[in-house]
């Protein structure tokens, strides 16, 4: 039976609220209704990040991932190792490898992985701009950290044939993640090891 409001702007909330992933119907309602108890403040002061994170984040013009600026602070910052590369799939997992503090070079998010059956290829990837980096002959090395599931082999091998004949050296994360784990849910040891036991990806 379908729940019933006391007010039609209520309603509306909830079905804002329970449209944000792993939120229920019944968690919206508690959302709504805490929001009705904070301050016009608080609220307005919500609604503002929301709108200005939509409205004003950027994608870095480097590695693709979101900044407040067009080059994201690790792609200028000085210290970091720009001879080697760290190829992802997404921006989360950027931020689970970051909190491992092992890892000191830069990124490259590719905005997904090649999966056939979601209708993803290589072109609605990040891949060519990809290649353009290490074409330009900065780059010593290319670890590629993507969920060992069978989307990101494929996107692994796909890779690694773009960049056979540039001279770089590839390597992969070690297997002390579980096959058909996903990056971001990993633990910071594991997957920390797993950067610094990074293999050579040898491709015929």
């Amino acid at each position: 039976m379908q729940e019933q409001y006391p007010s039609k702007l209520l309603e509306n909330a909830v079905e804002e609220f329970s449209r944000l992933p792993g939120i229920g119907r019944k968690t919206a309602l508690r959302l709504a209704l805490f929001t009705l108890g904070e301050t016009k403040e608080q609220v307005e002061n919500f609604a503002s990040a929301i709108t200005h994170l939509r409205n004003d984040v950027k994608h870095c013009k480097i590695c693709h991932n979101i900044s407040d600026t067009d080059v994201c602070p690790i792609c200028s910052d000085t210290h970091r190792d720009a001879t080697t590369v760290c190829v992802v799939e997404n921006i989360r997992d950027v931020m689970a490898i970051e909190n491992t503090q092992q890892y000191y070079g830069l990124y490259h998010v590719l905005g997904g992985i090649i999966s056939p059956v979601d209708g993803i290829g290589p072109s609605d990837l990040e891949i060519d701009s990809l290649v353009e980096r290490v074409a330009k002959g900065n780059i010593s090395e290319i670890i590629l950290a993507l969920s060992p599931t069978m989307e990101g082999d494929t996107t692994n091998f796909y890779i690694s044939r773009r960049l056979k004949n540039f001279g770089v050296k590839i390597t992969v994360i070690s297997r002390g993640i579980s096959v058909g784990n996903e990056l971001e849910y990993t633990d910071e040891v594991t997957l920390g090891r797993s950067i610094i036991d990074r293999m050579p990806l040898d491709v015929e």
